[in-house]
């Protein structure tokens, strides 16, 4: 077959020779096909560009993430270390405590974390990828919020039994008679003397507090009125019991006292008034203490 050949007339408007354009039919082919070639370079081109210019914005997008996720991630990984080293003041002074409460001896069922370190930003090694060294900083982040967790349980344990034993303490502290239940001189003290009455030895089982008549007597410690009474020897008395086998007792007192049995007193309320009741030479206050039904020195007790 011959090569076809297209004929292109060229008529202008107006006065002009009309002109011809002879075109082979494989040159116009090769024509169309440049022209459908290049239009489709330009469409692929452009979608790629598009393309291109859309992952470009999501790896902006995510860069910015990711920076905004390291920099709380370091925020966090700060937390934690200034955690830490609150848990480490909490323990010295937890440690102090038990030394002034004689509690030194306590030992945790854990082993408290005294010396751990934290994730600190820009420490560690250099790693190739961002997502290992992250991956990294949360593990570990987790790890010392576990071991700080368990820390902080075993330390509120400690200030548990700290609070106990303080509460225990304090009861105790309120029940033991340390102050004097009246103000004047001892005329008389614990132990063996001469009786004034007989000029023989005989035991003292309190000491005698001499001070004008009248004058109101306390109770030095918290307790319960244990006896209301009238004795031969020691006149209008009463005792109280302050728990932990500590009775006090109180003789000579100016009249019968108000309060009664079972009452329960505070430190400082008042049981009597200083009178001469009994077997007495002249207005005081008989003052003893038993501990476990043994007459003991009060000076031992008093402040």
């Amino acid at each position: 077959m011959g090569n076809k050949y297209y004929t292109i007339l060229a008529i202008p408007q107006g006065k002009g020779s009309i002109k011809k354009v002879r075109i082979s039919a494989v040159f116009l082919s090769f024509v169309s096909l440049l022209i459908i070639s290049a239009f489709a370079s330009i469409g692929y081109l452009s979608y790629h560009y598009a393309q291109t210019r859309a992952d470009l914005r999501e790896l902006a997008r995510l860069e910015e993430l990711t920076s905004l996720q390291r920099d709380r991630l370091d925020f966090l990984a700060s937390k934690v270390v200034d955690f830490e080293k609150k848990m480490t003041h909490l323990a010295q002074f937890d440690k102090k405590i038990r030394i002034m409460t004689n509690l030194d001896n306590y030992i945790h069922k854990g082993s408290q974390m005294l010396g751990v370190g934290g994730p600190v930003p820009g420490e560690g090694k250099e790693m190739t990828r961002a997502a290992e060294v992250e991956a990294s900083l949360i593990d570990k982040i987790h790890e010392h919020m576990d071991e700080l967790l368990d820390e902080a349980a075993l330390q509120t344990d400690s200030f548990s039994e700290l609070f106990d034993f303080l509460n225990k303490q304090k009861s105790i502290l309120a029940s033991t008679p340390s102050i004097w239940p009246v103000i004047g001189w001892t005329t008389s003290e614990f132990g063996y003397r001469v009786s004034p009455f007989t000029g023989q030895r005989e035991f003292h089982r309190g000491i005698d507090i001499a001070t004008e008549i009248g004058k109101e007597v306390v109770t030095p410690a918290n307790g319960v009125v244990a006896r209301v009474a009238e004795e031969k020897g020691m006149g209008n008395m009463v005792e109280i019991n302050h728990g932990n086998g500590v009775v006090t007792v109180y003789g000579h007192l100016l009249k019968k006292s108000k309060i009664k049995r079972g009452q329960q007193v505070k430190r400082g309320d008042v049981i009597g008034y200083v009178g001469n009741s009994g077997r007495s030479t002249g207005p005081h206050l008989h003052y003893g203490i038993c501990k476990d039904g043994t007459h003991i020195d009060p000076r031992r007790y008093l402040f």
